[in-house]
């Protein structure tokens, strides 16, 4: 059965309306990709890539999201079926993308404080000058000390407390002219950062997550109603031609 005019007019529209809301979607997923992206960058060292995958997926999928919502919009006002099939389906190529995305998030979730507590350990072990200076990214970002606090430096460096990094020490006991820690020997567990690294950037991290999450998924599902309508218009189109 053909559909009337009016109810034709009215999917058009409808979807029209969808594509703008698309595209603010799109520019929601760049925006949640770029600031994860920018947050956890400081771990990248300790997690090889993978802490930064996630976050540069969403915001590619945010600028193709920004193309393909175009697409829908003037295919939707030409009244093109093919224009709106092809929309459909790179509608339905991001949706897996996003759930993917999503699926991966939740996946390294779960995975994230074994792999963090590995990572940090064997950094810790090898202490590169590229090791330590991550270290002092997080230890100085973050506020915290070693694996799960200052002990962990005094014990790998066979009891000696002056080769605790620096970036553990609170700033007010920092000395200005040489940046080492005040009288870090007899009182470094005042004087340093209590909490762990693995706590904390476990937290910072799976909060981001939670973003990644919540974002794509949220998008993704919203968008199945942007692949029925472009599918029923294109079929009442054809229908008419």
């Amino acid at each position: 059965m053909q559909l009337s005019d009016i109810s034709k007019s009215l999917i058009k529209y409808c979807l029209f309306l969808f594509n703008l809301l698309f595209l603010i979607s799109g520019l929601g997923l760049l925006i949640a990709g770029i600031v994860v992206l920018n947050d956890v960058e400081d771990f990248n060292h300790f997690l090889d890539g993978r802490i930064t995958a996630p976050p540069i997926l969403l915001i590619i999928t945010g600028c193709l999201i920004f193309l393909i919502a175009f697409l829908g919009c003037y295919g939707a006002l030409k009244e093109s079926p093919s224009l709106l099939m092809t929309f459909a389906v790179l509608l339905g190529i991001i949706f897996i993308i996003e759930i993917a995305v999503g699926i991966a998030a939740i996946t390294f979730k779960n995975d994230l404080r074994d792999i963090l507590n590995n990572q940090l350990q064997k950094s810790m072990s090898r202490q590169s000058k590229e090791d330590m200076m991550a270290w002092d990214t997080i230890q100085r970002k973050m506020m915290c000390c070693g694996i799960d606090g200052p002990r962990n430096w005094f014990d790998i460096n066979n009891g000696n407390a002056s080769a605790i990094p620096p970036s553990c020490c609170r700033p007010q006991y920092i000395d200005r002219d040489t940046m080492n820690c005040l009288n870090a020997a007899p009182l470094y567990m005042d004087r340093m950062y209590q909490d762990g690294c693995v706590a904390k950037v476990h937290d910072r991290v799976a909060s981001n997550a939670k973003i990644l999450i919540g974002v794509g998924i949220g998008i993704a599902f919203i968008q199945i109603m942007g692949i029925a309508l472009a599918c029923w218009l294109a079929s009442a189109i054809k229908k008419e031609t």
